[in-house]
């Protein structure tokens, strides 16, 4: 715990850099994931599968190896670089990427994994009031987030990139204004299922994306709830199916989750024919009268029709478990602002 959190020995953040505003969030579910890594307990891996051929969702289990893509090395021989660029990804965009929450890396150097992260409630408000079955969290995703989702698919399939152009080709090549209201949303049903047959075909090249690690309260009431803590892992397939599934039905104007289909299939389709492209460009043009760096937002009853397993009724991890993830003393240095800052203030600290 040189760092105050469990497993982070190796990172662009300091100490003290830890418990800031912006960064808790994001260092306290990575120190979670190294506890899962060193004592062997898997995360829920939220996949894209094929069943008759149609896609579907299906929940599997998947190690923290795999999500890091660390093979087997220790926890001392990884570096955790959090709010940067994905470099490997860099060669696929003639302007500069967005930085992601974690990038892992080995101390040599090497990229292993680009992860999207987020620490989440279940439940909700709005879920609170159902029976505790049903109980959901919220998700809320950045554009970073799409873009990355775009540019990792192409990473794993780009030796089939005249194949993938063919898919794309009819639903992408007669558009004449990606940025028209009327044309896109008239557009879209051929836009998604070029996309489903670009997922059909190549789902198995599906890799973690979004690490949603999941803190459970009594209800609404600030207390952590017994069985406290999960993580669920997100696949890029599964994760773009939160705004897929529902863009080709009839619409007026763009929505959010159009405007992220839409922006899917013109990455996928420009990078199938050069290789790189301009994603500033696409991301800005692209935005149909709504906050860019917002993409869309998933709320607690539709989370729960995609992450099913009963384990979300009884997470993996106690609320104990705080004390070996956070050094002896340092839930003090927490400001309580936000809510999980404040469950762990008032309610676990200097209990042990």
């Amino acid at each position: 715990m040189s760092n105050g959190l469990y497993g982070i020995f190796n990172s662009n953040r300091t100490a003290d850099d830890h418990w800031g505003k912006n960064c808790f969030n994001s260092s306290f579910p990575t120190s979670l994931a190294c506890y899962m890594l060193d004592n062997n307990i898997k995360a829920i891996y939220i996949t894209l599968a094929v069943k008759d051929n149609k896609l579907v969702i299906e929940p599997k289990e998947i190690s923290i190896n795999e999500v890091f893509n660390c093979a087997n090395k220790s926890l001392h021989d990884l570096y955790f670089s959090f709010e940067s660029i994905y470099k490997p990804y860099q060669q696929y965009s003639f302007d500069a990427i967005d930085g992601i929450d974690l990038v892992v890396k080995d101390i040599n150097g090497n990229y292993l994994s680009p992860l999207e992260v987020k620490l989440t409630v279940i439940p909700t408000s709005q879920t609170s009031t159902l029976s505790e079955e049903k109980w959901g969290s919220e998700i809320v995703v950045r554009s970073a987030t799409t873009s990355y989702c775009a540019l990792g698919m192409f990473a794993s399939i780009k030796e089939s990139a005249r194949n993938v152009r063919e898919i794309f080709e009819d639903a992408c090549s007669s558009i004449q204004m990606w940025d028209n209201d009327y044309e896109m949303t008239h557009k879209m049903p051929l836009l998604c299922q070029a996309i489903d047959d670009f997922q059909l075909e190549y789902y198995s090249h599906q890799k973690p994306l979004l690490m949603q690690t999941l803190w459970k309260t009594q209800g609404q009431s600030p207390i952590l709830a017994e069985q406290a803590f999960d993580i669920v892992i997100w696949s890029d397939y599964a994760f773009s199916r939160l705004f897929l599934d529902h863009s080709a039905e009839p619409a007026e104007t763009m929505r959010r989750g159009m405007r992220a289909s839409a922006r899917l299939a013109r990455c996928l389709w420009e990078l199938s024919k050069s290789g790189k492209i301009r994603m500033v460009d696409i991301y800005r043009q692209m935005a149909f009268g709504n906050q860019t760096d917002k993409e869309f937002a998933v709320g607690g009853s539709l989370w729960r029709k995609y992450v099913t397993p009963n384990r979300i009724q009884n997470l993996a991890l106690k609320k104990d478990i705080v004390y070996q993830i956070i050094k002896p003393g340092d839930i003090d240095r927490l400001m309580p602002e936000r809510r999980f800052d404040q469950t762990l203030y008032f309610t676990m600290r200097g209990k042990k």
